[in-house]
């Protein structure tokens, strides 16, 4: 029988470091184990700290004082250290500014926030608008129409040019002269001769922004409401700017004052005396210009109309046969019409119509081709447009003489 080797002393020395060996894997992966354990304990740790000093302060800022609302009214010295404010509870104070704020630009009318405790003022608020003035950005960007759509207008193009395009793509040349830019024009003649279609051109040759405002919505029941209208109204051009301004139907709120006027008449009067002192310029409007327009001139308010307010006043006629020529060149370019229609019988069927009508008179004419179901627009189809436009002063139904 053999006999079974024993395992020698080097034998056990070798298994004895293998399992050293292994056992020293095993606690370094542990190791690495407990260090990824301590790092994820140690960003919670972290999560958990920023956690609870948000809470902190969210804790410290309920147990602060409301701050209280306020608008500045004059600043005291250069340094914007002392202004003078009045609060929403009603009296004016003497306030100190916070150090953080010194190098903020601080003008009378803006509003502040006050520290309850001390008065002194520790934040600038911003400019809120009524959400019925924010409404009345119609146009927030450059309309897309240009001078190319207007016709028979071209002396009026010149005025405006010089008055509202000028100032705000050239001002240099008025430094230069040493003359203040004109500050506002006013458009008037009846309706459909082009006044807002004017407007909206000018807005696009100059790339500003077109904000429209329609008087009669100025007209307000509450006392000193369309007066503050007005007033947030040119903040609103003056953020937006350059801003063509266009006030529409004028002589809702620039009627000429009386001296039988009743209550409602007086709060009227408040809105045009506040839209005459936004005009005045008292404040820089910038790169604001005012446009205004109206169908009734002769009832407008005298003191409106002066120099420094309406530096011009641009008439916008009946088109005459030249002028009509214009505006049919225009709305007939992109219609399909026969070789039949003529331009000069057209431009003298359409005597005393405006610029509206003749784009109306396009218009109809298109939709009776379009009940014939035919693809092109006929002689007889602008018969029966300019029949339905005009009125029977203008052309008589049953006699289209200048057809026959």
């Amino acid at each position: 029988m053999e006999s079974i080797p024993r395992d020698t002393k080097k034998d056990r020395d070798v298994k004895k470091e293998e399992h050293l060996i292994v056992y020293t894997k095993h606690l370094e992966k542990r190791l690495r184990h407990l260090e990824t354990e301590i790092s994820l304990l140690e960003s919670e740790r972290i999560r958990l700290e920023k956690e609870l000093n948000e809470l902190r302060y969210e804790f410290d800022q309920l147990r602060k004082p409301a701050l209280m609302n306020a608008t500045i009214i004059d600043v005291l010295d250069d340094r914007n250290e002392r202004v003078i404010v009045s609060s929403s509870s009603g009296p004016s104070f003497v306030v100190k500014v916070n150090h953080n704020l010194k190098s903020e630009k601080l003008t009378p009318g803006l509003s502040v926030a006050l520290h309850q405790n001390t008065l002194k003022i520790v934040e600038i608020l911003p400019i809120k608008l009524d959400p019925f003035v924010k409404g009345m950005e119609l146009i927030d960007s450059i309309p897309d129409i240009s001078y190319q759509d207007i016709g028979g207008l071209e002396d009026q193009i010149q005025e405006v040019k010089e008055t509202v395009e000028l100032p705000l793509k050239n001002p240099e040349l008025f430094k230069r002269i040493g003359i203040e830019p004109p500050k506002g024009v006013l458009f008037y003649g009846p309706p459909g001769t082009g006044k807002t279609l004017m407007a909206k051109a000018v807005a696009h040759e100059t790339n500003a922004t077109f904000i429209r405002v329609i008087s009669s919505e100025l007209v307000q029941k509450f006392i000193g409401e369309g007066a503050r209208y007005v007033r947030e109204i040119f903040n609103l051009a003056r953020q937006k700017a350059p801003t063509i301004l266009f006030l529409d139907e004028l002589d809702a709120i620039a009627a000429e004052r009386m001296e039988d006027a009743t209550s409602g008449d007086r709060e009227v009067q408040r809105t045009l005396m506040q839209l005459m002192a936004e005009l005045d310029g008292f404040d820089n409007r910038g790169d604001v210009k005012f446009i205004g327009a109206t169908n009734r001139a002769d009832i407008l308010d005298p003191a409106l109309l002066r120099p420094g307010r309406f530096d011009r006043i641009v008439e916008f006629p009946i088109p005459d046969e030249k002028a009509r020529e214009s505006i049919f060149k225009i709305h007939l370019s992109p219609l399909n019409i026969d070789k039949d229609v003529d331009l000069k019988t057209l431009i003298n069927a359409t005597e005393e119509t405006t610029g509206a009508d003749i784009k109306a008179i396009c218009t109809e004419a298109g939709m009776f081709a379009i009940r014939r179901d035919a693809d092109i627009i006929i002689k007889e189809d602008f018969v029966k447009a300019i029949r339905k436009i005009m009125t029977k002063d203008k052309l008589k139904p049953s006699e289209p003489k200048f057809f026959i």
